[in-house]
Order: C-alpha cells, then sequence, then structure tokens
C-alpha cells in the first residue's frame, strides 16, 4: 500500500452520544453521513474509515488494534480495564458540554444515607466493575448486578442503583436521591498503542483531536463585530468587553470611528450587546463560531 492510500480506523459511538459527536464531527470540518441500515458511514475525507460501535465496547476494538482510535467514554475504558493511549479529553455530552456522572441513589423514602447504609444489600447498574471496586474500595459488601436499561425503575425493588446522569432530571422524574458520586466521566480520544507510535497515524489522529478540540471550544462562544467612535471607546465601550479577550481594533475610512472585532462567552452575549448600542457602537454582529484553536 503507498503512503497516499493508507487508511487510519476511526471509531465513533453509536447511541446516546451519536447524535452529539456527529455534529462535533461536522463543526470540526468533517462530513459523516449515517445510515440507519449501516454501521459503517460515509466520510468526505478519503484516508479516514468510519465505524460505529457501542461506546460500552469501544475501548476493546481499539486495545485490540481493530479500530486505530476511537471516541468513547472514561467510564467504559476503566469499566474494560483497556489498555489504550488516552490522547485528550473532549468535554461534551449529550445534551451539555459538561461531564457526565455515575451516581449512587436510592427512593427519596429510603433511610440509606451513606454507601456503608448498603452492606449486605443489592445494587443494580451497567457499570459493574466499575461499583464492584467503588464499594470494596470502602469494605462495604454488596452484590453488584447487571443491569440491561431502565435502572432508575429497578431502584425500589432493589435497595440501590448506580446510575448515569447529565442534567438529574430523569433521577428527579423517578424520585430519586443521589447518596455519592461513584465515578465522573467524559469523552475521550483514544487509540492504539500501535497506531500512536505510527508517525503517519498519529499525524492524523493530532490533527483531528486539535479540530475536534476548537469545535468545543467554539461551542458556546460567538464573534462579534461593531463600530465604535473613537472616544467611545475609550470612555466607555472598552470597559465593557470581557477584560480576558483582546480585542481586534482598526480604524474605518470614516475619521474617528473605529471597527472592534472579539470574541466572547455566548452567554454573555445578551447582556453585553444593549450595553454597547447605549455606549455608542453601532452595526453590532453576532455570528456563530465552528473552531476555536488555542
Amino acid at each position: 500500500m503507498t503512503e497516499s492510500r493508507r487508511i487510519l480506523k476511526l471509531g465513533l459511538p453509536k447511541g446516546s452520544l451519536e447524535k452529539a459527536t456527529l455534529d462535533l464531527l461536522a463543526r470540526a470540518g468533517y462530513d459523516v453521513q449515517v445510515s440507519d441500515r449501516s454501521y459503517s458511514p460515509r466520510t468526505d475525507d478519503p484516508e479516514m474509515e468510519v465505524v460505529m460501535f457501542r461506546a460500552q465496547e469501544m475501548s476493546r476494538y481499539v486495545e485490540d488494534g481493530v479500530l486505530d482510535a476511537g471516541l468513547t467514554g472514561k467510564d467504559w475504558i476503566a469499566e474494560n480495564g483497556s489498555d489504550v493511549q488516552v490522547v485528550q479529553d473532549l468535554v461534551y455530552a449529550k445534551a451539555r458540554l459538561v461531564p457526565v456522572r455515575w451516581v449512587l441513589a436510592v427512593p427519596e423514602e429510603s433511610r440509606v444515607r451513606t454507601p456503608e447504609d448498603l452492606d449486605g444489600g443489592l445494587v443494580a447498574t451497567e457499570l459493574v466493575k466499575v461499583t464492584e471496586r467503588y464499594f470494596a474500595a470502602r469494605g462495604v459488601r454488596v452484590k453488584v448486578e447487571f443491569s440491561w436499561g431502565a435502572t432508575e425503575v429497578k431502584a425500589r425493588l432493589l435497595d440501590a442503583i448506580v446510575d448515569v446522569t447529565e442534567t438529574g432530571s430523569s433521577l428527579r422524574a423517578n424520585r430519586l436521591r443521589v447518596v455519592d458520586t461513584v465515578m465522573v466521566s467524559n469523552t475521550q480520544f483514544i487509540a492504539n498503542h500501535a497506531a500512536w507510535a505510527d508517525p503517519w497515524k498519529r499525524a492524523r489522529i493530532e490533527n483531528l483531536v486539535m479540530l475536534l478540540q476548537g469545535a468545543i471550544n467554539a461551542k458556546e462562544m460567538v464573534g462579534l463585530k461593531m463600530n465604535v467612535p473613537k472616544d467611545a471607546w475609550e470612555a466607555q465601550v472598552r470597559g465593557i468587553l470581557p477584560a480576558e479577550r483582546s480585542p481586534t481594533i482598526s480604524p474605518l475610512a470614516e475619521t474617528g470611528w473605529l471597527a472592534v472585532e472579539v470574541i466572547l462567552p455566548a452567554a454573555r452575549e445578551r447582556e453585553l450587546v444593549p450595553q454597547l448600542k447605549r455606549a455608542g457602537a453601532t452595526g453590532i454582529i453576532v455570528y456563530p463560531l465552528n473552531k476555536v484553536i488555542h
């Protein structure tokens, strides 16, 4: 095989993280087309082959060399005990750019207040090995049963559950109370050790990770452009903009005016734009960002 025909085999998570991952790849500049009937999506990169696997099994296929690299949860790498190269933490989840938590939960009416109160009890979870290690480290004897899903429903049939939560809404809906956090997890980009040692594959992996991280950085940022009178810039506008963001400033053809451009957190846009307008800024344009590379 010639150097130009080399292929990077990449695994993407199928299931709850699928949509968020495909959106992230699109923002990073990769067009991945997924068919409901195929586990091998099409991509616009001729040097990349994409395969969809459940996040739960991804790290095993990367470790065994079936895949060169993949995206999966830190939780499933720990559960499988996989020996892989962790290239980058990519903090994004199904709904928000935050880590997820695996929590020990019981019904609101339960007398259980601490993990030790479950000694001799029965716990259901999909994250069996991690949960067993959690209780063993505390010297608490419990039986951990594998749960095939709908774990919240089982909380009132058993003594407790260990389930994953991002917002806590499902736990509240099922009237469950969190006793403790078993593990905090986020998506990780992992690689097979042999692939990581290959200069061509490592370069492709590093390039991809850089663009993915840039897309995550941009997710909660916006760009802002405006025209500002010079006297208003010094008197008011400069003090309104976030101090940690250095704006780009250019003189306009019209004497006494500046063109100002800055990147800022999207959450602050609604607060700042009215202030900037009152301070004398005009022609204010707010636009989304695809990537921010630090």
